[in-house]
């Protein structure tokens, strides 16, 4: 297996350390990975999101989704199969699965629903106040930290 070294990667990055390990996971080849069941991931815009999955067969109740700090893990489980059922051709699949997705931060759940065979899984960015773009005013006069930090009237 090819190793790839994101070492000079980081070093012009500062704070994203923490994606190093999501960049390590992505390179290495998982042999039990399953493509099943098949999903889209949509941009609605610079701030929505959804993901779609293809869950023919199960109803709601066989599914479950829970949101867990900076993931996202949906699971199925189809309950109550026909006893006595006899299949000349099982093409649709309604084996359990787990899919977990990794969430950026301040993304969240915002609904899910189940339209024909897919599950729709909206999600939004938002953003603190403390972290959105703000306007600071341009003073004219001189030493306005030294008059901040004295307790005087602010220069921004």
């Amino acid at each position: 297996m090819t190793h790839v070294d994101f070492t000079p990667l980081f070093r012009s990055m500062i704070g994203f350390d923490r994606l190093a390990p999501y960049f390590e996971n992505a390179m290495q080849v998982d042999e039990s990975f399953s493509n099943y069941p098949p999903y889209n991931v949509i941009s609605l815009g610079e701030d929505a999101y959804r993901i779609s999955i293809a869950v023919a067969g199960f109803r709601q109740e066989d599914l479950d989704i829970e949101a867990r700090e900076n993931a996202l893990t949906v699971r199925g489980e189809r309950k109550g199969e026909p006893e006595n059922a006899t299949y000349l051709y099982r093409g649709i699949a309604g084996r359990s699965f787990a899919r977990e997705f990794r969430l950026a931060e301040h993304v969240r759940v915002a609904d899910a629903h189940l339209e024909n065979g897919l599950l729709h899984i909206d999600l939004v960015r938002e953003l603190p106040e403390a972290m959105k773009p703000r306007k600071v005013e341009i003073s004219i006069t001189k030493g306005g930290l030294k008059k901040l930090l004295e307790g005087g009237k602010s220069a921004a």
